[in-house]
């Protein structure tokens, strides 16, 4: 059963207005902006007509509170494009629940006698591919030819000797040596479902194989096979 955790509700009969840092400022900017006009205007009707209001300070003043006016705006603009892009990110990030995924890592969750890998190098090889459960005893080992790109490898779940072992969480190390029996450098992946979404992160984090990943990790996406 997949699961999102949510932010927590606010508690009944607490207050809902909260001002922030930038309210604060927005405030006092727009009160100041306001008195400023005040006193503008005061000045104008009772100034000296021999000796009047400088019309060049006049000018200047009055630009630079249409750009701070200007900036409150755009904040308020920039405030709204963030906000709709974490809800983006939310909606987004939802959608991954359930879906297979692949994502850099070693260890993944063996279930119902499977499990899924892949592994990427970069030339002809020979890769040995050794699995251990999780208390690091050897589950099993093989060596394959492997062609350059990535390869998927799925495993039963049984040993060499035939054994079945129990599902849980298994860790696939690959080694690789070319024709010149040079190591081969091999970056390994996981495929496995997205079981739960923590929206209570910033940016919203996967869970999978018990691990939290942000959708930036993810590589692939595979489609589900249909069943026959």
């Amino acid at each position: 059963m997949t699961t999102v955790t949510s932010a927590p509700a606010s508690t009944a009969g607490a207050s809902t207005t909260t001002t922030t840092g930038t309210g604060a400022d927005q405030q006092m900017i727009a009160s100041n902006f306001t008195t400023f006009l005040q006193l503008l205007t005061t000045q104008l009707k009772n100034q000296n007509p021999l000796d009047p209001l400088d019309t060049n300070q006049f000018t200047q003043q009055l630009v630079q509170f249409a750009q701070v006016e200007q900036q409150m705006k755009s904040n308020d603009q920039l405030t709204s494009l963030v906000s709709m892009e974490k809800s983006a990110q939310s909606t987004t990030a939802l959608a991954y629940v359930g879906a297979t995924v692949v994502v850099d890592g070693a260890t993944t969750n063996v279930a119902n006698g499977k499990g899924t890998w892949s592994f990427n190098v970069s030339k002809p090889s020979t890769a040995t591919v050794t699995i251990k459960d999780s208390t690091g005893a050897t589950a099993y080992t093989g060596s394959f030819a492997v062609n350059p790109g990535n390869q998927d490898f799925s495993w039963d779940g049984k040993g060499n000797n035939g054994q079945q072992w129990p599902d849980g969480n298994y860790t696939m190390s690959v080694t690789a040596l070319d024709a010149s029996k040079q190591s081969v450098a091999i970056s390994t992946e996981v495929q496995a479902k997205v079981d739960s979404v923590d929206m209570t992160q910033d940016p919203p984090a996967l869970s999978i194989n018990g691990q939290n990943f942000t959708m930036d990790k993810i590589k692939r996406i595979v489609a589900p096979t249909s069943s026959s």
